[in-house]
């Protein structure tokens, strides 16, 4: 694998939707033998475009476009790519400041000031690049989160429990449900999730999933019945997602307007699932706000089991943390024992022969 030195070329994109400050950052950079500009966006659109198809090292990106829930989606589909974002974190006019960044503990992520000068960026590059595995992870080397899929089969009385999976995610969802989803197996139960991130990503994101994980991620769509092995995955549409009985079960998209501030909203998701909650299994991960507490709390009450993810791995410890407050949580776990926790949940519930004795 070849490590990139310090005189490398450092092949760079500046996405910064301030000209003035874009042309800065250019004309500092133009003195620098070993950086080469290949492009500049002012928008997360054009960058994702230019990101794809030049495939830099290293993207110069403003706070503002940083702190767009799109951004999250972006940053995780050119993770197999090992490009390093140096987010600017004081920019004037709604830019980054570090308290108030969500994404610092990614090992991509790399703040750095508004105003620093052009040979500190250039020697901020060279540090941040010289831990580059971008060459060799672009050669279609297997991710991280699909090598840990282990893809243990479920216990025999899983298979006709009829349970069913529903998982929440916002800021810092993405890395998440990557995490949570590589321990599924290839025929899981069905699995909904609601994930918060602005259009035009959705489908990116499905796709993302998709090659990380054992089992089928695909995208809701109205009237689709999702089965053993698949999941369902609402992210950037315009309608909320809503399931309905029948085996396998039903989903339906519903247009109208944002609930607990959200559309799709993992509040609505989880509300809808409230008949079936005895079969239900119930995550609600990293993010901001309240979206899903409220919903928990009902499924919980209903007698799902229900989970949140802790403060200590939550990238923003908001939406869980409202769970907790509303006591909607039977447990509160850290990331990487969600996943594994579900499962066992989903083999503890009985078969559903068992749960119509047990009615009647």
């Amino acid at each position: 694998m070849r490590k990139v030195s310090w005189m490398s070329t450092i092949t760079l994109i500046i996405a910064v939707p301030d000209m003035g400050l874009r042309r800065k950052i250019a004309t500092d950079l133009c003195a620098a033998p070993m950086v080469q500009i290949i492009s500049e966006t002012r928008d997360l659109m054009a960058t994702y475009t230019e990101v794809e198809e030049k495939t830099p090292m290293a993207v110069v990106i403003s706070g503002q476009l940083a702190r767009e829930p799109e951004f999250e989606v972006m940053r995780a589909l050119f993770s197999a790519l090992d490009v390093r974002w140096l987010v600017i974190s004081d920019q004037t006019g709604g830019g980054w400041r570090d308290q108030e960044s969500p994404w610092e503990r990614n090992s991509d992520l790399f703040p750095i000031s508004g105003s620093i000068s052009g040979a500190e960026l250039i020697e901020r590059l060279q540090t941040v690049t010289r831990r580059s595995r971008r060459h060799g992870a672009a050669s279609g080397a297997v991710s991280p989160a699909r090598q840990t899929i282990t893809n243990p089969a479920p216990p025999a009385e899983m298979a006709d429990s009829g349970a069913f999976i529903l998982i929440g995610a916002s800021t810092g969802g993405v890395d998440a449900l990557i995490s949570v989803l590589s321990c599924f197996p290839p025929d899981c139960p069905p699995t909904f999730i609601v994930q918060h991130t602005g259009g035009g990503f959705g489908e990116s994101l499905t796709r993302l999933l998709d090659r990380q994980c054992a089992a089928e991620v695909r995208a809701a769509r109205d009237g689709d019945r999702i089965g053993r092995g698949q999941i369902a995955l609402a992210a950037g549409s315009r309608a909320h997602m809503r399931l309905g009985g029948g085996r396998p079960m039903r989903i339906t998209l519903l247009a109208g307007t944002p609930i607990s501030g959200h559309m799709p909203s993992v509040d609505a998701m989880f509300q809808s699932a409230v008949p079936g909650a005895s079969r239900a299994v119930a995550a609600l991960l990293t993010g901001m706000g309240r979206d899903g507490a409220r919903g928990l709390k009902a499924l919980h009450d209903a007698g799902a089991c229900t989970i949140a993810q802790d403060e200590a791995t939550s990238t923003v410890y908001g939406m869980p943390r409202a769970a907790m407050e509303l006591d909607a949580a039977r447990r509160c776990l850290p990331l990487q024992k969600i996943g594994p926790e579900i499962l066992r949940a989903c083999a503890a519930i009985p078969p559903r022969a068992t749960q119509r004795r047990a009615t009647t």
